[in-house]
């Protein structure tokens, strides 16, 4: 045959009009080829996605896409993680690891933290430490990404990346907004909603003295509208108790105010400042109804 149909391509239908007399029209089909970038290898794919801007996969994802057997795909998907050209973080769940990534063997956490947390089905926000490094007060940069989940997940462990979960059951009804991440919008928590987790998770970021330390830089970006808003949406009156106590500490009455005023109607019980120490013997605030068993200091 004198023409042959290109490799690669697809078939589609063209056509035409030509006039004729009142009782005719011709209409001529012809038949056009346009090349077609097929996909049909799993290297292929993963170069595909992460020149969209994606930089996570599943394995579902893969077998839907490709032609492949489940013995092949494992094989494939064992070469490239044997590469260090994917990364396996959960099973049936890949990141991918650019050039540029290649000695540390990961990427950073925002590149994948969405598509991960969907994966498990899991809502989330950026909170806690890495949440307020986000909003200004790094005075102690996180040493690992730190987001906060309804559920018990175990941690993301790698030399270079580590992602630390903090469960909060209601953490869904917590005020959040959104900041830019390398491949799109990112749920954190408020700088108000950020100094309640603080001061929840104390005993896991180092305690009141770290609480403290950030609450005295966070508390700029905070306002008493905002802190209202917050203890609104907290589930526990002794977390917003802490904060007033902490945020008289910090030197900041014009938040500690209105908190003080809004609290006052709302039924309260007395409770320790530090709920790990004894409150055998301690001195009572009655204002925040807090039993003053520990005496932080702010390192700012």
């Amino acid at each position: 045959m004198w023409w042959q149909k290109p490799k690669n391509s697809t078939r589609i239908p063209t056509y035409w009009i030509q006039g004729g007399n009142k009782w005719t029209i011709i209409v001529h089909f012809v038949f056009s080829y346009i090349q077609v970038d097929a996909i049909t290898s799993l290297p292929d794919f993963v170069e595909s996605l992460q020149k969209r801007g994606r930089y996570a996969f599943t394995r579902t994802e893969v077998a839907t896409g490709l032609s492949l057997s489940e013995g092949a795909l494992t094989k494939g998907l064992q070469r490239l993680v044997g590469k260090g050209r994917v990364r396996m973080l959960r099973r049936g769940f890949y990141v991918i690891i650019p050039v540029e990534y290649m000695a540390t063997g990961m990427i950073p956490a925002d590149w994948f933290i969405s598509e991960l947390m969907q994966y498990l089905g899991q809502p989330f926000y950026i909170g806690v430490l890495s949440a307020a490094a986000l909003h200004g007060a790094a005075h102690q940069q996180p040493q690992e990404y730190q987001v906060v989940v309804p559920n018990p997940e175990r941690s993301v462990c790698h030399a270079a990346v580590t992602v630390r979960f903090f469960r909060h059951s209601t953490m869904g009804m917590m005020p959040t907004e959104s900041v830019k991440g390398y491949t799109g919008m990112l749920p954190i928590s408020t700088p108000a909603a950020t100094a309640l987790d603080l001061v929840r998770f104390a005993a896991r970021i180092g305690g009141l003295d770290a609480v403290l330390t950030v609450l005295t830089e966070l508390a700029e970006k905070m306002t008493p509208e905002s802190v209202i808003a917050a203890a609104q949406s907290e589930s526990e009156l002794a977390q917003v108790q802490r904060l007033g106590w902490l945020l008289v500490r910090a030197g900041w009455p014009q938040l500690a105010d209105p908190l003080a005023d809004w609290i006052r109607i709302h039924p309260r019980h007395k409770v320790r400042l530090d709920p790990r120490q004894s409150a055998l013997g301690k001195r009572k605030d009655p204002r925040w109804q807090i039993i003053v068993n520990a005496d932080p200091q702010s390192e700012v």
